[in-house]
């Protein structure tokens, strides 16, 4: 369930109120706990005032003892609510905020994912939300806990015992506090140079797995090794600095609580032998001062913990803050088109939101419903632009790009996804069996069709991958690798495209998705096509004549540029760059045959 709220003003507030029940209960009991743990040093004092003064009889000292005994259980049972109440409410907190921040990273544009790498973006899922829960959860009862108990042990100290001695004990705590303020700011710089120190060594190891087999191929696994060794030496630095920080401060608090102990015990001991204050109270000060050491290196604590969030929050929010570049803009009524499958340029130009020179420029042409288009061009030329920007991957001017006569940012973007199939250049499979992933471009409610296993089966014989699937030895049930590793180009090429024709969407575009395959399967898979999209409209982005001939019209790209466009017959005679080019794969093809 998505939390919503403004992203650019991003909080915990709303995660943390609606925790607000817990949050409340989880003090309560703590503070049960506190008054229990208070007064344990009282009634052991009293029990011993009790002896030094000629003892008392078994029902007094069955009930001084039923006291402590109460006191307790009180602290055992509520030491198990509090955490209950206070460490489940940060875990779901945590949990909620994963949930929102992976929703809102699924919103966001190609250009935040270009310009952000994935080891950091893992890192801020894991150590950074893992240092929020922390402060949410373990550091909140730290800090209430730490200032409950100075204030209740003070003033039980004041009252039970003596206001002189109280005040003689707690002067060299007040060190405490100035020692709180340098070691908090300083602790917030450390843990932000520590965390992005994680994020750059989490980004190495998932860049070095997932291209592992490009460096076996290069022979680069000593470099790669360096590499990671100096991410991991920055790492580790990074985390020795502020442990370094926390080395100093912990035996400082620790020195300054002996100090007020050594105070205690002379000026205490005296006050006993004067008889101002007796055996028992003075023991039971003693103990109040030990209490009194724990909220002290508990402030070196919470100052860690929240020093370590305020860092973790900050690299949180900036994802809240990314907002998307493309968002719907459907006017009333838009929900319910669909898209038949024309498509019209008219003076087409693109730029790159971080890029200055166009990639496209002034294109015109015009796909009717039914028609499959061909697109040849030289790398760089624009091709795959023109294919971002038809699934709106990126947004053009207004009106430069029509579907149906609207214009295309009319359309919301489910139907755009619904309505397009998709082959990119760069076929992605997930870590899942074949059968999973040719289907994972339907709806979920279409996955439960009982006749949804033909349906597969018939969309990779039409992607003349199906001969393959049944060659290994769990068929369609067969598990790839990490990216499809597993398999090769071809067939992660056949697979995507199977999964696509298995949309069977109005409109398909494949973005040179049969480079891969030999020129007889790339045959079949074409006429394959010509078959099932009849009536539909298909674009095919290609470097071989052979993928295009059989195309309605083929559009040829020059630095951007619409230089050539009609049927293959038409461009032949013209005697220009396509007419070129099949020259001279026609040349390499009867080359290859000798």
């Amino acid at each position: 369930m998505k939390m919503k709220q403004k992203r650019e003003n991003f909080s915990l507030f709303p995660y943390l109120f609606k925790y607000k029940w817990h949050y409340v209960g989880g003090v309560v009991i703590l503070l049960l706990v506190d008054l229990a743990n208070l007064y344990i040093p009282q009634f052991i004092g009293e029990f011993i005032d009790g002896l030094a003064e000629g003892g008392f009889d078994r029902e007094r000292a069955v009930f001084l003892l039923g006291r402590l005994f109460a006191a307790g259980a009180v602290m055992m049972l509520g030491r198990f609510g509090w955490r209950f109440c206070i460490f489940g409410a940060a875990r779901g907190i945590e949990y909620r905020l994963r949930n929102d921040m992976f929703g809102h990273l699924e919103t966001l544009s190609a250009r935040y994912f270009n310009s952000h790498k994935t080891g950091d973006l893992m890192a801020r899922f894991t150590n950074d939300l893992g240092a929020l829960r922390m402060a949410v959860g373990p550091a909140v009862v730290t800090a209430f806990d730490a200032v409950v108990m100075t204030v209740m042990v003070l003033l039980k100290m004041v009252l039970y015992v003596d206001l002189k001695l109280t005040v003689m004990a707690f002067v060299p705590l007040t060190l405490v506090a100035v020692g709180c303020y340098f070691y908090g700011t300083e602790a917030k710089k450390r843990q932000t140079r520590r965390q992005e120190a994680f994020s750059a060594l989490s980004d190495r190891v998932q860049e070095s797995i997932a291209g592992v087999r490009v460096l076996k191929a290069f022979v680069q696994e000593e470099q790669d090794f360096e590499a990671f060794e100096k991410a991991s030496r920055n790492s580790m630095e990074k985390n020795l600095s502020v442990v370094k920080l926390r080395a100093v401060f912990g035996p400082s608090l620790d020195a300054i609580t002996g100090v007020s102990l050594l105070l205690t015990l002379i000026f205490g001991g005296r006050m006993v032998l004067a008889g101002q204050v007796s055996v028992g109270k003075f023991v039971a000060f003693n103990s109040y001062i030990g209490m009194l050491v724990w909220p002290m290196i508990a402030c070196g604590d919470c100052i860690n913990s929240f020093s370590q969030a305020a860092a973790a929050f900050q690299r949180i929010s900036g994802i809240f803050r990314e907002k998307p570049d493309i968002v719907d803009k459907v006017p009333e009524g838009g929900e319910g088109l669909q898209i038949q499958g024309d498509i019209t340029l008219r003076n087409l130009s693109f730029t790159y939101p971080d890029g200055d020179t166009p990639v496209l420029k002034n294109i015109n042409l015009q796909v009717k419903a039914g028609e499959m288009l061909g697109v040849l061009g030289r790398t760089g030329s624009g091709k795959s632009s023109l294919a971002d920007l038809l699934l709106r991957v990126y947004d053009c001017e207004e009106g430069a790009l029509l579907v149906d006569g609207r214009p295309i940012t009319e359309f919301p973007l489910a139907v755009l996804h619904r309505d397009m199939a998709y082959v990119p250049q760069e076929n992605f499979l997930f870590s899942d069996t074949l059968e999973e992933n040719i289907a994972f471009g339907l709806e979920e409610r279409l996955r439960d069709r009982p006749e949804l296993r033909a349906s597969i089966k018939r969309a990779a014989k039409a992607a003349c991958i199906h001969d393959n699937i049944m060659g290994f030895p769990e068929e369609y049930r067969t598990l790839v690798g990490e990216r499809g590793v597993t398999l090769s180009g071809g067939q992660k090429q056949r697979s995507s495209i199977a999964r696509a024709l298995l949309m069977d969407a109005p409109v398909l575009i494949l973005d040179d998705s049969l480079s891969a395959v030999d020129t007889d399967t790339e045959e079949k898979i074409l006429e394959n096509l010509m078959e099932l999209r009849r009536g539909k409209t298909t674009i095919i982005i290609a470097h071989r004549i052979s993928t295009l001939q059989k195309a309605d019209h083929v559009a040829v790209l020059t630095e951007g540029e619409l230089t050539e466009y009609g049927t293959h017959e038409e461009l032949l005679a013209r005697r220009g760059f396509y007419a070129h080019i099949y020259e001279k794969q026609q040349l390499e093809q009867e080359l290859t045959a000798i």
